[in-house]
């Protein structure tokens, strides 16, 4: 009896939280269905605006080979933004060479990076994306001993990335 009780409590929970909004339920059950800032686009959308490398690393979370990507070795003075949206994400002055193969940035303009526990390919990372549209950059390290400000190496996706000076 214990055991329906409790199976009853939780549908009655899991159908509050579906009637409290769609946003709620979608962000509580689905990470990839919420819905981020006001730059959200249909995946048909998306398609129409990205290239398809674009659209492989910034929306289904894909990686760029190490040593291919446009910005890797980019040390022009600037501002480097989302691909997909357009957001000011990172300044070159925290721009890094980590030898990595993918640009390094030991910060990011605040607010414009999220940051989420990423658990594939078979260990824990944090990724990070656009906090505006939710496109993948890449991941973020701590602790490698850069001597940098925050010890932090955002290791991103050239294809993430626009730039401008």
């Amino acid at each position: 009896m214990r055991s329906l009780l409790r199976h009853h409590k939780s549908i009655a929970s899991f159908t509050s939280i579906r009637k409290a909004s769609p946003l709620t339920f979608k962000s509580r059950f689905n990470r990839s269905a919420f819905v981020m800032g006001t730059n959200s686009k249909s995946e048909d959308e998306w398609r129409a605006i990205l290239s398809p490398q674009q659209f492989r690393i910034l929306r289904q979370k894909g990686t760029e080979g190490p040593n291919t990507g446009e910005y890797n070795h980019h040390d022009t003075p600037g501002v480097y933004s989302c691909a997909g949206c357009g957001t000011p994400l990172y300044k070159s002055s925290t721009k890094f060479n980590s030898g990595c193969g993918w640009p390094a940035f030991f910060d990011a303009i605040p607010g414009a990076v999220s940051r989420h526990e990423d658990r594939s390919m078979f260990m824990t990372r944090t990724e990070i994306t656009c906090t505006a549209c939710g496109g993948h950059l890449g991941h973020v390290f701590k602790g490698e001993g850069f001597d940098t400000p925050t010890d932090e190496r955002h290791c991103v996706n050239s294809v993430s990335l626009n730039f401008k000076d």
